[in-house]
């Protein structure tokens, strides 16, 4: 097993898969057991966002919002003001998507340490279509004051980032997906907030990638080592506050970035990524993303190739920007 206690195999055929959003209701219990302060509170999507496990165990605990995205954040606001630790959850297409005023203005102009889970992000959200596929929370969360931001790899990482949640005294928001994904991580595998993490080390050329595209990002480097491509892969599931001293290392190595996420590139990861370069160290950068597009009606894999997603898309980008050096 490596440093970092993650999969040693990210091409074996029978990995394990899991959708991430239960690792966040198992964490989610957990953090209720180990502290009676922590509460949950709901939009009408309990089971959907996996909350379910926490108001089964303390339904003294959980509150019913109804179809109302706006009242549960000011809420939560209410419920961190009297001490407690709120956790919200609703899909992200709601939560932030229709409630960013509020959480602006009750949340993080107060500071209030209320944890916004939005559920069902990005192209894994298939078949319900552009509406539901909320490719835009990065950006719409990453430029509040105040508000960390957090993308797990995979439901363990999940899981981890959930506990470390419940402890942090900031207003969070974490991205979660509907369908199942790899889990590349293990339950030794380290988290904290703030923190990335190079899950392979290389010399020429960094991917800089968080949440779902990690494990595309793992098969590319495991792939373009074999074409004599030494990838370093680093795994930034804290994207704001951005690790800068992390991602300034790898860029003085290689002189090469490609960041990679599934939402869009404007605001997203890769723009945080570009604003530090661009002060920090000038570095030949390309960002992979969703590029001023909304989503479509399709199953995750075909989505993602459609959008030039997929482990395939990141080679020949990679291949590409070695090409222009």
């Amino acid at each position: 097993m490596n440093s970092l206690h993650i999969v040693e195999d990210v091409l074996a055929k029978d990995i394990m898969t899991e959708p991430n959003r239960k690792g966040f209701g198992k964490g989610l219990l957990d953090a209720g057991k180990a502290n009676d302060q922590v509460v949950a509170a709901c939009a009408d999507l309990t089971e959907s966002t996996q909350m379910h496990l926490f108001r089964e165990q303390f339904p003294e605990r959980f509150i019913e919002i109804g179809i109302a995205e706006q009242n549960l954040v000011t809420v939560g606001s209410g419920l961190a003001a009297m001490g407690k630790i709120p956790f919200v959850s609703s899909y992200a297409a709601f939560s932030p998507g229709r409630n960013w005023e509020q959480i602006r203005t009750t949340i993080c102009l107060n500071d209030q340490p209320v944890k916004i889970v939005g559920s069902h992000t990005g192209l894994y959200t298939g078949m319900d279509g552009a509406t539901h596929q909320m490719l835009e929370d990065i950006a719409l969360m990453r430029v509040l004051p105040n508000m960390v931001v957090l993308a797990p790899a995979d439901s363990l990482e999940a899981y981890r980032m959930t506990l470390a949640m419940a402890v942090d005294k900031r207003p969070n928001y974490i991205r979660l997906a509907r369908e199942a994904i790899p889990i590349i991580t293990t339950e030794k595998t380290p988290f904290e907030i703030g923190k990335a993490y190079i899950y392979t080390k290389g010399n020429d050329i960094t991917f800089v990638s968080t949440g779902t595209m990690t494990y595309q990002a793992m098969v590319a480097a495991e792939l373009l080592y074999k074409d004599g491509i030494d990838v370093e892969v680093i795994h930034c599931p804290t994207i704001k506050p951005l690790d800068a001293v992390t991602i300034l290392q790898s860029a003085r190595k290689t002189n090469r970035i490609i960041t990679i996420e599934e939402a869009q590139i404007s605001g997203g990861l890769g723009g945080a990524v570009a604003e530090l370069l661009s002060e920090e160290y000038p570095t030949l950068i390309k960002r992979i993303g969703l590029r001023d597009s909304f989503g479509e009606s399709g199953k995750p894999d075909q989505l993602l190739e459609h959008f030039g997603l997929t482990s395939k898309h990141i080679m020949l980008a990679a291949h590409k920007i070695m090409d222009n050096n």
